[in-house]
């Protein structure tokens, strides 16, 4: 039991420090225990909650920044920033559905600089971070 307990919060650690600005890889992490014959289900539901719930700190962090005075070391023009919110307004919102991928911890952390309302923010990061973790199991069980 406490073997079972320490490899699904192994596997939840790593998927939340993935999905911080922390240099963390998941995926193998997740592959290694799919082949060690944990339970696929398990493990996408795991994972996904980590990488949600590290997402979150990371839009949190975004959202705290100015709060901080954290920006004052990156400061935009106020015509940069608005062209920023403009864009992020149009496409931002969308690209959160590639929050999956390298990089996309500062689509995540723009989008609490940018005030972006959480509930959109949650569903989007969901369906990202989900979708991710099942196409990832699709294709372990395709290679088991």
């Amino acid at each position: 039991m406490w073997s079972e307990i320490s490899a699904l919060s192994g596997m939840f650690l790593a998927a939340f420090l993935a999905a911080t600005p922390i240099p963390m890889q998941s995926e193998l992490a997740f592959i290694a225990l799919a082949a060690s014959g944990w339970s696929i289900t398990a493990l996408v539901i795991v994972a996904s909650l980590g990488n949600i719930l590290g997402s979150c700190v990371t839009y949190a962090a975004g959202r705290g920044l100015g709060g901080l005075g954290l920006w004052r070391w990156f400061r935009l023009p106020p015509e940069k920033m608005a062209r920023a919110e403009t864009w992020f307004a149009r496409w931002g919102r969308w690209s959160l559905l590639l929050s999956w991928l390298p990089g996309g911890d500062l689509l995540v952390l723009l989008a609490g600089t940018l005030r972006m309302p959480l509930l959109p923010f949650i569903a989007l990061i969901t369906l990202a971070k989900t979708g991710r973790y099942v196409a990832l199991a699709m294709a372990t069980n395709a290679a088991l």
